[in-house]
């Protein structure tokens, strides 16, 4: 069976990724998880604006 979650390495500035886990904490959630919100929210606003996003 396969995995629905990937894993996959992000490499970014040290400085942008502490500042982004400061904020995740304060919406009570952790750096991983805000990532996945802003990427949900990110390919809606896409999906929204171009169409749905037809992928394999």
């Amino acid at each position: 069976m396969e995995d629905k979650l990937l894993r996959y390495t992000l490499r970014v500035d040290r400085l942008l990724f502490k500042k982004f886990r400061y904020i995740a904490e304060s919406e009570g959630r952790s750096a991983n998880k805000e990532i996945e919100q802003y990427l949900k929210k990110r390919v809606a606003k896409y999906e929204a604006e171009n169409g749905k996003i037809d992928v394999d």
